[in-house]
C-alpha cells in the first residue's frame, strides 16, 4: 500500500492467525532489492477493544512508534475487506485507541492525540552547524527545521538553502543520532515556505533514510509552523513524493485537540511470498 508517498506491506493476520514474522523476516520483507520492498510492514489483527489492532513494524524490524500514514493505509485496508461496516473506525496501536474516517475514497482521515514534548527555538550543534530547531512527539519523536532561518555556520558554508537539493539524508542521519535525543533518536523534517506553500522533507529512524512522505512527521511540523510563525490550520504540507497532506486541530491556550492527518492512501498491489 502507499499513503501519500509512504509505502507498506500490508498483512491481514485476522484470517492467519499463525502467522508470525521475525524481526530478520520483517527486514527481509522491507528490502527493495531482496525482497517486496516497503517503509515498514503492517499486520492488522483481531481486538476485544476495538474494529482491529494495528501492529506497525519499521524496516529494520523495530516497533514502539505510531506510524500516521501507516494508520491511514491500514484504515483503508480494513475497510476494503470488510473489518469494519460504516465509514469510521476504532483501532488500537501500542496499546492506544485510535479512531479514523474513510472521507472518500482516497481521503482517508487519521485521528491522533494531542502532541507532547513540544519544545520551540532550541540550538544542535552539529560538527559543521549549529542549527536552530523545534521538537513535537505526535506519537513518534519528531525534530522539526526550517530551512531558510536554521543555520549557523561554524566550519562551513551550507551549500542549498533550496529544499529540493538539500543534503536531507546527511544532515538529518546527525540529527537523528545527536545526543539531545538519545538514547532513542527522532526523526527530522525539513520545512521550507515558497509562494505560500509548505514544503516538507522527512529522514525517519527505523528506516535510516529520508522517505517520500511521513504522516506524524506532517503533523509535528504543522504543530510547530502553528506555534512559531502563526500559520492557522488546516495545514496543507508538500510531500517529497507530491501528494498533499492535511493536518487540522483546534488550540486552545497551547491544548491541542481534534488533531488529524487526512490524504491519500490506496492499495498498490496484492500477491503472496514464500518466506523462508
Amino acid at each position: 500500500m502507499c499513503g501519500a508517498g509512504n509505502d507498506f506491506i500490508v498483512i491481514d493476520r485476522i484470517n492467519h492467525p499463525s502467522l508470525n514474522l521475525s524481526a530478520e523476516i520483517l527486514k527481509s520483507l522491507c528490502n527493495r532489492r531482496f525482497g517486496i520492498g516497503a517503509d515498514g510492514v503492517i499486520i492488522i489483527d483481531k481486538s476485544d477493544f476495538a474494529d482491529f489492532d494495528m501492529l506497525y513494524y519499521n524496516a529494520d524490524g523495530s516497533t514502539g512508534s505510531l506510524c500516521g500514514n501507516g494508520a491511514r493505509c491500514a484504515l483503508k485496508f480494513a475497510k476494503t475487506f470488510n473489518f469494519f461496516q460504516k465509514n469510521k473506525a476504532e483501532f488500537i496501536s501500542n496499546g492506544k485507541k485510535y479512531r479514523g474516517e474513510i472521507v472518500s475514497e482516497n481521503n482517508i482521515k487519521f485521528l491522533l492525540q494531542e502532541p507532547q514534548k513540544i519544545q520551540l527555538n532550541f540550538e544542535i550543534e552539529l560538527q559543521k552547524y549549529v542549527v536552530k530547531a523545534s521538537f513535537a512527539d505526535t506519537g513518534s519523536p519528531h525534530v522539526v527545521v526550517l530551512i531558510d532561518e536554521a543555520f549557523k555556520i561554524k566550519n562551513d558554508i551550507l551549500s542549498s538553502k533550496n529544499l529540493e537539493s538539500f543534503p536531507v539524508f546527511d544532515l538529518g542521519r546527525e540529527i537523528r543520532y545527536n545526543w539531545k535525543f538519545a538514547p532513542d533518536g527522532a526523526n527530522v523534517n525539513f520545512l521550507q515556505i515558497k509562494n505560500n506553500r509548505i514544503f516538507i522533507r522527512t529522514y525517519e529512524r527505523g528506516v535510516e533514510d529520508e522517505t517520500f512522505a511521513c504522516g506524524t512527521g506532517a503533523v509535528a511540523s504543522a504543530i510547530i509552523l502553528h506555534l512559531v510563525k502563526n500559520i492557522q490550520p488546516p495545514v496543507f504540507l508538500n510531500t517529497k513524493g507530491g501528494e498533499v497532506l492535511e493536518v487540522n486541530f483546534e488550540n486552545a491556550s497551547g491544548t491541542f485537540s481534534n488533531v488529524s492527518l487526512s490524504g491519500p492512501a490506496k492499495i498498490v498491489f496484492s500477491g503472496t511470498i514464500e518466506l523462508e
